[in-house]
């Protein structure tokens, strides 16, 4: 487990200037990219309690926990800001700083776009080809064309859709959306000297080549014991008027290849608030769908996981994933049978006939800033029983996947 601290603020140029993560579909906390394989997270202590302790057999659909590192803001001479992570230990200490350094990619043209209309000035990269950007972020040249929307305000992009009118997007706005707004607040009281924790999580996407992913809050309830009288009736009120209490699931955000225009089909939380049951499950259709035709041959390994996945959380006694989410993963790039597998993911208990030409799918949990259970330092209340609230919407999704796949 790596652990780091005690920065060289003065050395800075050894440590590893973090990319905001252009795959993040949800949530609001910025995702960072630390490396290919790599990502990080401001550390919240009862989710890295968690990750600490999880039971062996969660692990196949949590994210892989590489411990913790720290992190601190620096400003240029523009005053433009940066995240630099600390070096290494032997684990990563392969990585090339040095082209990492010096490498683009598509948030500093994004940045370059909204600061004027932003008032605040958020991570600027060092300058080289967008050529380069294109093919070391996405490995997609399509994906990432030149003539994205720069001038349009990533808030605006997310919340001006309306009804189940969906954006098509060369790259996923959220996370720029995220990560400017975490930069704005770190800004505000902005003390290059201070380090900040952050957690170093597996990069669940870094097999794909077109992730394709669906971010779902699992549960009848999502506030923590933690939570304030106010949040929790505020949270209480946003599960009773969404598909959080009638299915114990919500979409979060979702990010969807279309072989059609190449481009990403994007939807956010906001989006996922307004479904209705019958929304919900036109919007896993609308997941499973490419542009051209709907992937049913996606439906089987991914309930087959999601199976998987219930049987272990009905075994987890006094656990409450309050406010977690789902991911639900898969790779755009459609196989044909002549071509070569490309191997699955860590999930692999289940097998099918025809295993070459299997889609790549991952089932993930992710976010646990507010899961409870027996043993936890930060619990106020030991539950008993498994968490049925979370059960509940593994069951509707699997049912309404299995509907999906037949036609229903």
């Amino acid at each position: 487990m790596v652990v780091q601290s005690n920065l060289d603020i003065g050395e800075s140029r050894k440590g590893v200037l973090l990319e905001p993560f252009i795959h993040q579909v949800g949530g609001h906390m910025s995702m960072m990219k630390y490396d290919e394989y790599t990502v990080c997270k401001p550390l919240v202590s009862q989710e890295q309690w968690f990750y600490e302790s999880l039971p062996i057999v969660m692990k196949q659909f949590t994210p892989q926990y590489k411990g913790i590192i720290s992190v601190h803001l620096k400003k240029d001479s523009m005053g433009n800001l940066s995240l630099i992570a600390s070096p290494q230990t032997e684990n990563h200490s392969s990585l090339d700083n040095a082209s990492k350094e010096s490498s683009m990619t598509i948030w500093q043209k994004l940045s370059q776009a909204n600061t004027s209309s932003s008032g605040h000035t958020f991570v600027k990269w060092n300058h080289s080809p967008l050529t380069n950007t294109i093919k070391d972020s996405c490995q997609g040249k399509a994906l990432l064309r030149t003539d994205l929307q720069y001038n349009r305000d990533v808030s605006s992009l997310m919340e001006d859709a309306n009804g189940n009118q969906a954006e098509k997007n060369s790259y996923n706005p959220w996370g720029l959306h995220c990560h400017k707004q975490h930069l704005n607040r770190m800004s505000s009281k902005c003390n290059e000297n201070k380090l900040h924790q952050f957690l170093l999580l597996e990069n669940v996407v870094s097999k794909y080549k077109y992730p394709c992913i669906l971010d779902l809050k699992m549960g009848t309830r999502q506030h923590g014991d933690d939570a304030s009288e106010e949040k929790k009736a505020r949270q209480i009120k946003k599960c009773e008027q969404s598909t959080s209490a009638s299915l114990g699931a919500r979409i979060c955000g979702m990010q969807v290849y279309q072989a059609d225009t190449v481009q990403y089909l994007c939807n956010d939380k906001y989006y996922g608030r307004k479904l209705s049951p019958d929304g919900f499950k036109q919007a896993l259709c609308q997941f499973l769908h490419n542009g051209k035709h709907l992937r049913t041959d996606l439906a089987e390994p991914i309930v087959c996981q999601l199976k998987t996945l219930l049987s272990i959380i009905k075994k987890q006694n006094s656990y409450r994933f309050y406010s977690s989410s789902l991911l639900i993963i898969y790779e755009g790039l459609e196989k044909t049978t002549d071509n070569h597998p490309q191997g699955h993911g860590q999930n692999t208990s289940c097998t099918a006939p025809h295993a070459n030409t299997r889609p790549k799918v991952d089932i993930r949990m992710i976010d646990f800033a507010h899961t409870t259970y027996k043993g936890s330092k930060y619990n106020e209340t030991v539950y008993d029983g498994p968490d049925h609230g979370y059960i509940f919407g593994l069951e509707n999704l699997i049912k309404i996947i299995q509907n999906i796949s037949v036609g229903e």
